[in-house]
């Protein structure tokens, strides 16, 4: 049987005494090797496009995974990046895969980073979203602080911290909205204790390592990357993409305009578009 996102069962791995909650299908006859998604703060499985999940599974494997302590997954959740970072590679691994290409969201982006830094075997191609690199510009939009941390988001919510200002823009949030609830076996939202230990990781990202090379660290990542946000983040400022795309020596640098945070959710289509081709390159 083949699935889609609807029908994907949440499947389980024990690693290092946790159980890591995982969905996985998608076209795996390709030379393409899986994608491996990792997603924003508080974020669970069913919190990924499918027109942009489906998509992409149709050259390849998709994998959508729950760290340590997230939603369906069991544990205590990691308090720091780069401890993210190692859950996600030995998760990899006990799925017997050698190589990946890693897709990473917002804080999401922060781990696939540190996973490509740390665990550069695993990795043939990295795509960092509505992200920035350790040490980056922190001046988010003083509401966020405010619509973030809600316990239960709602689309305003999202509306406001994903989506450009526009009505056409906040249309194409409202449809996104839709299409992530149509899955009726929703993965359980990520606990108060998942928001702490991701606000306290986050926390410890934004310090520069080397405040005379604050992005020096960035070369370390050879991998082709493909960078995206919107013109106008209000979550990680914009200005964040263009210090990656500065520093990763094999990196492009997507900019939407009339977007911000989730640009891939305002403009699946053409995201689909732009990373088909760069995995595919």
């Amino acid at each position: 049987m083949s699935h889609n996102h609807l029908t994907a069962p949440t499947l389980y791995i024990d690693v290092d005494g946790d159980t890591f909650a995982y969905r996985r299908w998608g076209n795996d006859n390709t030379d393409q090797p899986p994608l491996f998604l990792l997603q924003h703060f508080r974020g669970g499985m069913d919190h990924w496009d499918p027109i942009m999940t489906d998509g992409l599974a149709a050259g390849r494997e998709v994998i959508l995974y729950n760290g340590r302590g997230i939603a369906s997954s069991s544990g205590e959740p990691r308090n720091r990046i780069e401890l993210m970072a190692d859950d996600a590679a030995a998760v990899i691994r006990a799925l017997g895969l050698s190589t990946v290409d890693v897709l990473g969201f917002s804080l999401g982006g922060f781990i696939a980073q540190d996973l490509t830094r740390r665990h550069p075997d695993l990795v043939r191609k990295l795509m960092l979203l509505g992200t920035g690199p350790r040490g980056g510009n922190p001046d988010s939009d003083p509401g966020v602080l405010e619509a973030a941390p809600r316990p239960i988001p709602t689309v305003n919510d999202f509306l406001f911290l994903f989506f450009g200002r526009s009505e056409a823009a906040r249309q194409a949030g409202r449809d996104f909205w839709e299409r992530r609830h149509q899955r009726v076996d929703q993965d359980p939202p990520s606990s108060v204790q998942v928001m702490q230990a991701q606000i306290e990781a986050h926390m410890h990202f934004m310090p520069k390592l080397d405040p005379d090379a604050p992005f020096d660290h960035l070369r370390a990542i050879k991998q082709p990357t493909f960078i995206l946000n919107g013109m106008n983040d209000i979550m990680i400022p914009t200005v964040n993409s263009w210090y990656m795309a500065h520093n990763i020596p094999n990196a492009q640098l997507f900019l939407y305009p009339d977007a911000g945070h989730g640009a891939q959710f305002q403009c699946p289509e053409r995201f689909l578009k732009h990373a088909i081709a760069f995995l595919s390159e």
